[in-house]
């Protein structure tokens, strides 16, 4: 069964979501239930105050009422005022108190007498008789109760109608009652000034005296569905808060009685108005949750990849490393556990890649190793075929030098020819050592002879080639345990590579010894050729190694001489740059047993070339 891949990036994410979720979950409905109870405790505390409050107000702008009624009384049942006084002053006393619109009193005897204001009766289209179809509870009034009542008759003058009882009567008499028919501002700004809560007054009736919604007034609605309301009636409960259903809606509302008249005062709103808050907090909540969900999941992204992206990396670069790219390197970007990983991975790529050096090199050296063993075997198959020949020339010059006469010039090529041979011989036998693995017979040698001899042999060919030889040869140099003919053998190969590297161009080879330091010598060969490649010059002492065409070279030249100063306890050095020739460096032990001449180390190669300088050129070994 094949397992479903899940990158780790969307573990991480749906990890965060739902933490995140469950938190914003349990905070939001957390806060949104402890919301809700405040906000219902509130709601019923801020219903009581404003119904109390609404109660207290309208009862002070009905005593107010009330007050200004009894100067109105006081002024008609005056008896020491003429008529066209009190109706002066009446007339002022409308003028002051303009709420007022009709006044009648009844005294002892039950007559009314009557006093209005015509002109807002007139602009109400009203008259005064209209006012007089309702008959007062005057059995109640004279009980001591005021009587309020909504009287209403046009949409252009809301009213009530108020009437109360005399404080001063006759002994054995009924009091006299005092009405009023009061425009209904001052109360219709009362139950219009909270623009949350409906804000209602019932009379005794049942009728709405005053009322947010005004229309309710001008009609004379009689209330019956609001609960509790008997209770107020009877004056037993000061206020209360209530949650009720009211014409279908839940409301939450409060009634509250009004000490002057017994109304009652109510304020009501609805609770899903009352809760719009809790709702809109609720939405808001949800809006941050869904927000903060949104946010997270960025945040996840984000984070996730900054994780993840490393790791991509490491497997990316796992894979080239597999792959045998060794040279890869992991830019740390945290100081984190995966920061370390990247660390220990470049740490690994590096070991990785040394180790890789040091197996192309042993590679190498055993490439080369096969080489000189190639060449050893092939080097003793030649010496061993040409060590015969030698051998009949060397017998023939000897013969013939016995025939010659001393001062003839035969004679003394004679000598050289038998010098030279016995030298050919004496270098084949060393190779034939060599190519045995023999070591090779060293003795106390003048490096300054060794040097001359070289020139001597090889003066003669170089001046054919326009090639001129110097010397500096120091005096006084020690003796050193060397063998002579392979130090001139090296010397020799060095002189005839620079005159090759010419090119057939006038040129100049140069000799130097010196003692280089208490413990070594240094030989110098230097000539103005063209200089060696730097990226060919840690090759040339490799055997069959050439730049030469097919033919014209074996590339053993130099591979022999790198042998022959390496079995002396030396080495060889190159600098050579573009255009200014090359200059080869051969550093030998001073008073070293042979048994002490120290094998090359297996970096000796490196230490062969100096990198010192840029060179160009093409090299002229054998």
């Amino acid at each position: 069964m094949a397992r479903i891949h899940v990158p780790i990036r969307l573990k991480i994410i749906i990890g965060q979501l739902f933490i995140v979720t469950a938190v914003v979950f349990v905070i939001t409905f957390t806060m949104a239930d402890l919301f809700h109870d405040d906000k219902t405790t509130y709601i019923h505390d801020l219903t009581s105050v404003i119904t109390m409050h609404v109660a207290e107000e309208a009862d002070s702008i009905l005593r107010g009422h009330n007050e200004k009624l009894r100067v109105f009384a006081r002024l008609m049942a005056e008896r020491g005022l003429t008529q066209e006084q009190k109706a002066a002053m009446m007339k002022k006393l409308f003028e002051e108190f303009t709420e007022f619109i009709m006044i009648a009193r009844y005294d002892e005897q039950g007559e009314k007498v009557t006093v209005y204001d015509s002109e807002a009766l007139r602009e109400a289209g009203l008259a005064k008789e209209d006012y007089s179809r309702d008959a007062l509870p005057l059995d109640l009034i004279y009980e001591g109760r005021p009587f309020i009542e909504n009287s209403t008759l046009s949409a252009k003058l809301p009213t009530f109608t108020m009437a109360v009882a005399e404080t001063q009567r006759k002994e054995g008499a009924r009091p006299a009652v005092v009405s009023a028919v009061v425009r209904l501002d001052s109360l219709l700004k009362l139950a219009g000034r909270s623009r949350v809560f409906e804000t209602f007054l019932i009379d005794n009736s049942g009728s709405y005296l005053a009322h947010t919604n005004t229309g309710k007034v001008i009609s004379r609605h009689k209330e019956s569905g609001l609960p509790t309301l008997q209770e107020f009636r009877g004056g037993q409960n000061i206020g209360t808060t209530h949650e009720y259903s009211y014409a279908g809606v839940q409301m939450v509302g409060g009634l509250a009685r009004v000490e002057f008249g017994g109304l009652v005062a109510g304020v009501q709103i609805p609770k899903s108005t009352a809760y719009l808050t809790a709702k809109v907090l609720f939405s808001s909540l949800m809006g941050v949750s869904f927000a903060l969900l949104i946010a997270s999941v960025l945040l996840s992204l984000f984070w996730s990849r900054r994780i993840t992206r490393p790791l991509e990396k490491l497997s990316d670069a796992t894979k080239e490393l597999g792959r045998g790219e060794f040279n890869i390197h992991i830019e740390r970007t945290s100081n984190d556990e995966i920061g370390h990983l990247a660390e220990s991975f470049n740490q690994m790529a590096s070991e990785l890649s040394i180790r890789e050096k040091a197996l192309n090199e042993a590679q190498a050296q055993l490439v080369q190793s096969e080489k000189m063993a190639a060449f050893g075997q092939l080097g003793a198959g030649i010496a061993h075929e040409v060590k015969n020949p030698l051998a009949g020339i060397l017998g023939f010059a000897q013969l013939s030098l016995r025939k010659t006469e001393k001062d003839s010039p035969l004679h003394k090529n004679l000598l050289q020819i038998e010098k030279e041979t016995r030298r050919c011989k004496t270098i084949i036998e060393n190779l034939l050592k060599f190519a045995r693995q023999e070591k090779v017979q060293y003795a106390a040698t003048d490096i300054n002879r060794v040097v001359q001899d070289s020139i001597d042999i090889m003066g003669h060919q170089l001046g054919i080639h326009q090639i001129k030889v110097e010397k500096d040869l120091s005096a006084n140099l020690p003796e050193i345990m060397a063998n002579g003919n392979q130090i001139q053998q090296v010397l020799m190969n060095f002189m005839l590579n620079s005159q090759q590297a010419m090119n057939g161009n006038p040129g100049t080879v140069r000799l130097e010894t010196a003692l280089a330091d208490a413990q070594n010598i240094e030989i110098r060969v230097k000539d103005n050729g063209p200089g060696i490649p730097k990226e060919i010059q840690t090759k040339i002492f490799e055997p069959f190694f050439t730049t030469k065409p097919a033919g014209q070279g074996t590339g053993l030249g130099l591979s022999v001489s790198y042998g022959i100063i390496k079995d002396h306890g030396g080495i060889i050095r190159i600098v050579s740059q573009q255009g200014e020739g090359t200059l080869f460096i051969i550093t030998l032990p001073v008073n070293r047993k042979v048994d002490d001449v120290p094998h090359m180390k297996e970096n000796d190669m490196q230490e062969i070339t100096d990198t010192r300088t840029e060179t160009s050129g093409e090299p002229n070994e054998e």
